[in-house]
C-alpha cells in the first residue's frame, strides 16, 4: 500500500512481474537501509532530483530518444493512456474526480489540439 502525498489516500499497486525480476536482481545483496538509486559522492543519501534528470537524459540520448519526461506520474499516464486508451482506469490510478482532469494532467487534450492542427488545412 502506498499513500498519496498530496492527496493523503492510500492506493494498492501492483507491479509487473518483469519490472519485479528487474528489481529483485537490482538490488540483490544489498542491505534494506541501501538506498536504490544512491549518490555515487556518499552511498548513504540518494541521489537528487536534478541528477535523476541528467541520468535519464544521458540514457535517453543513448537510446535516441529526443524527449524523455522525467515526472514518471505523468510519463506513465500519457504512455499508459497511449497503449490502453483507458482514461476511466488512469483516473482511478490517478485518484482524479473527473476524466477531464486526467486528460489535461498527462496532456492528451494539448495533444489532441496539436495533432488537428496539424491535420488542418484551408
Amino acid at each position: 500500500m502506498t499513500q498519496e502525498g498530496k492527496t493523503q489516500k492510500s492506493k494498492r499497486v501492483r507491479i509487473a512481474e518483469a519490472i519485479k525480476r528487474e528489481l529483485v536482481r537490482y538490488i540483490e545483496g544489498k542491505s534494506d537501509e541501501t538506498y536504490v538509486f544512491a549518490s555515487q559522492k556518499n552511498p548513504k543519501v540518494p541521489i537528487s532530483r536534478i541528477r535523476a534528470y541528467r541520468v535519464l537524459r544521458a540514457a535517453a540520448a543513448k537510446a535516441g530518444l529526443e524527449e524523455i519526461g522525467t515526472h514518471m506520474r505523468k510519463t506513465f499516464g500519457y504512455h499508459f493512456y497511449k497503449q490502453t486508451k483507458d482514461v476511466a482506469l488512469l483516473q482511478k490510478l490517478f485518484n482524479h474526480a473527473a476524466p477531464s482532469i486526467t486528460l489535461r494532467y498527462i496532456g492528451i487534450n494539448q495533444d489532441v489540439m496539436d495533432n488537428a492542427m496539424d491535420d488542418f488545412s484551408l
